[in-house]
């Protein structure tokens, strides 16, 4: 409990990520961390206000935490170096120091696929996106969005009917739900899935955090499908943090007359793959569906390669990449990522080149 204070403690200070904990933790461990006086503080990098605050404040914040986490067994915090904590959002740049996780913190490490767009989408936007996130859960991936008004609830409403699994990354704290009319969804996505925040149950959802919650909808996600969005839309802010983290982005074109397409067809013009159906996302991960599809029993080693293969992917970006740095990325020991992007090679995503690998992509 003592260590878990601590993190919560940490996690009070405003722009304290996983990696500048990472980089602190060489230094100093967690308990000593936050027995510190503000002045010490101060002296290793902290602002004057984040000294204060870990110093003089987070108790009142750790106690509130902890009431909600006892509250029901479904409420989790999920620490940067607790194993659930997702490796493919620890590869991203500002990967939070903690997950507040209503339901079921497992599924944060299973093969997620993230969905965004409009939120005033047109009929035929609402259908695709909750088509699509039927076919794909029913295919074994989880949903991830954020749980906004149109797409996203969709997208959460499509993974819901089918069976599926879904992870909606709110940008405000557990104790609200935010848009006020989702209550019921997120209650099923409770049941059926999880809620995951990085920000304290009892903190109020603010604008300018939505921007912010993005880059955790992506992070935990090895490729991002937009359905519909404006050319100034802040889905685009998605896209364009899944481009940055070499992860695949699909685009859903639409009329051209359609200014909710507009900023689809910006993202196709500048390199996303074009898909009409769930068959053109699965296209472009072939080696993966065929392992998904297959109706013989498979050896256990084969299925963890593919899985190990899935996680590589997802880490080989358009620059030379060392096999040691895809294997550390992707939480892997180096001999099992050499299998993994051989067969990945040989399947037609990775390229060998001088100094690592390159990813190949689809033209």
């Amino acid at each position: 409990m003592e260590d878990l204070c601590n993190w919560l403690a940490l996690a009070t200070v405003h722009g304290l990520d996983g990696l500048k904990f990472q980089r602190l933790s060489e230094q100093i461990s967690v308990t000593e961390l936050v027995k510190l006086p503000a002045s010490t503080l101060r002296d290793i990098g902290f602002t004057e206000r984040q000294a204060h605050i870990l110093a003089y404040e987070s108790k009142a914040k750790v106690d509130s935490a902890l009431q909600w986490l006892a509250q029901a067994d479904n409420h989790h915090v999920v620490t940067y170096l607790d194993p659930r904590y997702p490796a493919l959002l620890k590869q991203t740049k500002q990967p939070p120091l903690l997950l507040f996780v209503k339901g079921n913190p497992q599924i944060l490490a299973q093969q997620q696929l993230a969905m965004v767009g409009s939120r005033q989408p047109t009929p035929t936007g609402r259908k695709v996106a909750q088509s699509f996130a039927a076919e794909l859960s029913q295919q074994g991936y989880v949903i991830t969005s954020g749980m906004a008004r149109g797409i996203d609830s969709e997208s959460h409403k499509g993974a819901l009917q089918a069976g599926g699994l879904t992870i909606a990354v709110l940008g405000h704290g557990l104790k609200q739900v935010y848009p006020a009319s989702n209550k019921a969804l997120a209650e099923a996505i409770t049941e059926q899935g999880a809620l995951v925040s990085e920000y304290f149950p009892d903190v109020l959802a603010r604008a300018e955090w939505f921007p912010q919650r993005n880059r955790i909808v992506v992070g935990l996600s090895i490729g991002t499908i937009v359905v519909e969005a404006g050319l100034k839309s802040g889905t685009l802010i998605s896209a364009n943090l899944a481009a940055e983290y070499s992860r695949d982005v699909f685009a859903v074109p639409g009329s051209v007359y359609s200014p909710q397409s507009a900023g689809c067809h910006a993202l196709i013009q500048q390199g996303a793959k074009l898909v009409t159906s769930v068959a053109d996302i699965l296209e472009e991960w072939s080696f993966f569906q065929k392992s998904c599809l297959t109706t013989e029993p498979e050896s256990e080693k084969s299925t963890e390669t593919d899985l190990f293969a899935r996680q590589l992917l997802a880490n080989v970006g358009d620059e030379v990449t060392a096999v040691d740095l895809i294997a550390q990325r992707a939480g892997l020991a180096i001999a099992d990522a050499t299998i993994a992007l051989l067969q990945l090679e040989l399947a037609g995503e990775v390229a060998a080149v001088p100094g690592g690998y390159i990813r190949v992509r689809s033209a």
